[in-house]
């Protein structure tokens, strides 16, 4: 038996089998990743290492062994067919008969196109006859962390969400949560919707910064066409743009304030404030 991650080396998967390295012992833990050398530092950490590409559905055939637990985290080429990758990682585990798939989808209440491909993997995996979980993570504080120098750099945090809120939390957080739910016992066919325990606006988001750095940022709401043009701009190709544009507008109307309490009770302690992740970002 092994506890399977796909996508190990990305953001979440990285940090999925550094908490599951804490629970189980190494030769517990599969990592599949899409070249050899992507696992290289797992493989160092005693980590079983699977090459394979959701791209390539072939390449999971044998992977999965009958009393797997799999942690199939969504692929993050946006606009590609990610129903059509997810369903070759849900049929070979079927195909095994793994004990349980759980699938990092989004909060159940989000409309954005970015959740078409969640709500199509959904199905596909409720149709598999596998022991399913969907851990419906919300926004992570890093979406925006992450691009805090160009926000100093600009003086503002420029957004088409208007007053909208989001309860993100960390993405060790919402790893941990997954971790919960591959080391724990009793959640077979569950969804979770995962989200911060506090939710934040903008102007919130953009005055913590200016504390922190000790310098003003403002806040300036565009309409969701002018902030789409200001990525295109950026270099964010233009599919991708609208995707994001589309998350916005799903922002402003609260469809990324999840209330659940799910992540908190998952993890067994508060979740990160985005505080935390601003004073994180701003230490580099």
């Amino acid at each position: 038996m092994s506890i399977v991650v796909t996508g190990a080396s990305g953001h979440l998967g990285r940090h999925v089998v550094g908490q599951l390295l804490e629970k189980v012992p190494a030769e517990q833990v599969t990592a599949v990743v899409r070249s050899a050398e992507k696992g290289a530092a797992l493989a160092e950490r005693g980590v079983r290492i699977a090459v394979a590409d959701y791209n390539a559905p072939e390449t999971f055939d044998g992977l999965f062994s009958a009393g797997d637990k799999v942690l199939l985290i969504s692929g993050n080429e946006v606009t590609k067919d990610r129903p059509a990758q997810h369903r070759a990682v849900i049929d070979a585990a079927a195909a095994a008969g793994v004990a349980l798939l759980a699938y990092t989808s989004a909060p159940s209440g989000l409309t954005a196109s970015l959740a078409d491909d969640h709500r199509a993997t959904e199905k596909v995996l409720l149709s598999s006859g596998l022991p399913w979980v969907i851990l419906g993570n919300g926004w992570y504080h890093e979406n925006h962390t992450e691009n805090l120098a160009r926000v100093l750099e600009q003086g503002a945090v420029v957004q088409a969400a208007r007053e909208g809120r989001i309860s993100s939390a960390s993405r060790a957080d919402y790893a941990a949560a997954a971790v919960a739910v591959l080391t724990g016992e009793g959640h077979e066919n569950t969804r979770y919707d995962l989200g911060g325990d506090e939710a934040w606006s903008f102007a919130e988001y953009a005055a913590e910064v200016s504390r922190q750095a000790g310098r003003e940022v403002a806040y300036r709401p565009v309409s969701v066409e002018e902030y789409v043009r200001a990525l295109v701009g950026a270099g964010v190709p233009e599919p991708m743009a609208e995707v994001l544009g589309g998350v916005e507008a799903s922002t402003e109307k609260g469809e990324l304030v999840v209330t659940t309490g799910d992540l908190s009770r998952l993890i067994g302690r508060p979740t990160t404030p985005v505080a935390d992740a601003i004073e994180a970002a701003l230490r580099g």
